[in-house]
Order: structure tokens, then C-alpha cells, then sequence
């Protein structure tokens, strides 16, 4: 199919083939397809001016992780010195420290802990909303979903439920990476099968339960396994209850190498090119043509390729990230603060509105 052609499908908001959305990528100039990616943009969401930011915090519930991803420098062994459970008290800290600066929402990721059951998120979950009604808990991924699931001999749906009923908002998307069986079985073959991955996400849709989709690209996977990870999402999406919110948005980013087991193993790899990630998000808007939200990951790009992603295809700047740590200890170096995330998307012409988890403007 010749290019003009696959144009006018994307416009005509039909789905793409895996052959005519490699084609697109490898062919098309950059700037005609990040120009088709900022037409869907407009489309989806009916403006061209508006960008979305929200003020959240990340604290991780363990750094305790058996999975030990060799993508990652952040999780611990159990035994090891440094390991650790967060306390109550130092969640109140946290969340008292968010709450000063207008956010309410705590993103809520460890790792696969041996020991934490299903009944210790559940009190945690508790705790937590009986101390602050108003806090959003966007927490856990279907990584750790499978392994509490597996503890616990319960499936996703009971497990999801009782974790809703608890006060958990929304399901983040992370432990993606790729989501093909190669690429896992040598950067995370502990963790759970794109198939698994992709089954937790399909029960959280059907007791409407809010989920976002990431895909961490740039190291081992190929091009093809890439437009794989893409088309799978929007199966996934396309499967929802009509009204259901399923993946309320989506998220690529680059891999981060600094000192990681992976860049040990392949030690001419390079992270994404600036070119790659842009147009790695056009053609994420292109292909998931049923996720409402492309989020732009300027924790690992900067701000200057971040903000040229919003003509691309993207219409969220994401959070401030206040105490990231699992990207940043792989090298990713970039932060914002609330004043900051609102200045760069202004400077690149648009205006920042704040946002919730569930991507809904707050007025302000």
C-alpha cells in the first residue's frame, strides 16, 4: 500500500495492519508523521491547545523485588542491609509533603515482595483512605497483581475487587517493558507473561477499574515487537465494556542504561535518539487509536524533545514526579517542579491544566 494511502486510513481513524504500521514508521518523513499524529490528537480530544499535568507522588511499598529485572537498580534482595518496608509514618510524612503543595494523588509501586500477602495491602489501602479521604491511590501494576494472585491462589478479578473495595483508583500499566515473551525471558523472566500482563488489564476493565499502558522501549526489543506491544494495547482497549474507562492513557519511554545488569550484558547498546521517541509517540497515537491519552515521558527524554512531542501526538506533560526512583537510578536525570512543568508546556504554545488520575481537567 503506498503511503498516501495509510495517510488517509489514519485519518479515516481505521486500524492499521502490523505491515502498514511498520511501513508508516520506516517510511514516512518525521514531520508528515508527527503532522498525522497532531490531526488524531485534535481529533481525540477535541482541541489543539489544551496539555494535562497532574502533581503526584511516587513512593515505593518495598524495594524488595524477586523478579531482580536487569533493567533495574533499584530492588533489593530480601536480606540485603538496605532493604526496607514503608512504615506508616513515614506515608504520612510523604503524603503530609504532597498535600502543601496541591497534590493528591500517590503512585504506589514496590516490587514482588516474598512476604507482603494480599491482607497487608488491604490494610495499607485502608489506612491510608481513612486517613485521607480524599487521596487517590494509583498503585500496584499487573506484575504485582499475578504474583499476589499466585500467594494468594485467587484470581486477578478477586484480587483487583478487594483491593478496589480498599480504596485502590486506578491500576498503573508499569512491568510492560515489551510485552513479548522473547524480550522478557532474558531482561525479566520472573516477572509475569505479556499474556498474563495483558489478562490483569482485561479484569481491571471489566470491574471499570481506571488502567494506563506504558511501553519501555530502546534496548533488546525490535521493531516489529514494538508494533506488536502497540496493536495488543489496542485489542486490549477495543475488548472494554463500552463505558468502561480501560487505559485511560499510554506512556513510551526510552530505557535508562547507567550501570544496569542489561548494559552489562549488551554493552553496545544505546539509548533512543531523540528522532526515535518522537516518533515512537506519533506512531503510538497513530496505531492506539481508542487510548484517549498519549503522555509524554520527559523524565527520561528532557524537557526540549518532550515539549516537540506535543505536535506529535502527545497531549499530556505527566507529573512532577516528586521522589521517583526506579528510572532515576538508571540514569534518567531530569526534574520539574509545579511552576516548572506549567512554564515548558506554555513555552512550547500550549496551555498546561491540571489533571487527575483519571486524565479529567481539576478547576482551579
Amino acid at each position: 500500500m503506498r503511503l498516501i494511502d495509510i495517510y488517509q486510513k489514519v485519518l479515516n481513524l481505521e486500524n492499521l495492519t502490523k505491515d502498514e504500521a511498520i511501513s508508516l514508521y520506516i517510511d514516512a518523513p518525521t514531520s508528515e508523521l508527527t503532522f498525522l499524529a497532531h490531526e488524531l490528537r485534535k481529533i481525540h480530544k477535541n482541541d489543539d491547545k489544551k496539555v494535562g499535568w497532574i502533581i503526584d507522588r511516587n513512593v515505593n511499598i518495598t524495594n524488595v523485588c524477586i523478579a531482580q529485572c536487569k533493567f533495574c537498580n533499584f530492588c533489593r534482595k530480601p536480606n540485603d542491609p538496605d532493604s526496607y518496608i514503608t512504615s506508616l509514618e513515614q506515608y504520612i510524612e510523604k503524603i503530609d509533603e504532597m498535600y502543601k503543595i496541591g497534590g493528591r494523588q500517590l503512585l504506589l509501586q514496590g516490587g514482588l515482595h516474598p512476604d507482603l500477602s494480599l491482607n497487608f495491602y488491604v490494610n495499607l489501602f485502608k489506612q491510608l483512605k481513612s486517613l485521607y479521604p480524599d487521596l487517590k491511590l494509583n498503585a500496584l501494576s499487573p506484575a504485582e497483581i499475578v504474583h499476589i494472585s499466585k500467594k494468594e491462589n485467587l484470581n486477578y478479578s478477586e484480587v483487583l475487587s478487594k483491593l478496589n473495595e480498599a480504596g485502590l483508583d486506578s491500576l498503573p500499566g508499569a512491568g510492560a517493558e515489551i510485552l513479548s515473551d522473547r524480550v522478557r525471558a532474558i531482561v525479566s523472566p520472573a516477572k509475569c507473561t505479556a499474556t498474563q500482563w495483558a489478562d490483569v488489564m482485561r479484569a481491571a476493565h471489566l470491574i471499570n477499574l481506571p488502567t494506563s499502558a506504558t511501553m519501555m522501549f530502546g534496548f533488546i526489543e525490535t521493531l516489529n515487537e514494538r508494533i506488536d506491544h502497540l496493536i495488543l494495547l489496542r485489542d486490549i482497549q477495543a475488548e472494554k465494556p463500552k463505558n468502561n474507562f480501560g487505559f485511560v492513557t499510554f506512556i513510551p519511554w526510552t530505557y535508562q542504561p547507567e550501570n544496569t545488569k542489561l548494559q552489562n550484558l549488551y554493552p553496545d547498546l544505546k539509548k533512543a535518539s531523540a528522532i526515535e521517541y518522537i516518533r515512537t509517540v506519533a506512531i503510538s497515537r497513530i496505531i492506539l487509536n481508542n487510548i484517549q491519552n498519549i503522555q509524554t515521558s520527559w523524565l527520561t527524554v528532557g524537557k526540549d524533545i518532550a515539549q516537540i512531542t506535543l505536535y506529535g501526538g502527545a497531549n499530556d506533560f505527566g507529573s512532577i514526579m516528586i521522589e521517583e526512583n526506579v528510572v532515576s537510578a538508571a540514569g534518567a536525570k531530569y526534574s520539574f517542579d509545579k511552576e516548572q512543568i506549567q512554564k515548558s508546556i506554555k513555552e512550547a504554545g500550549f496551555v498546561p491544566l491540571q489533571r487527575n488520575q483519571k486524565y479529567e481537567f481539576i478547576e482551579q
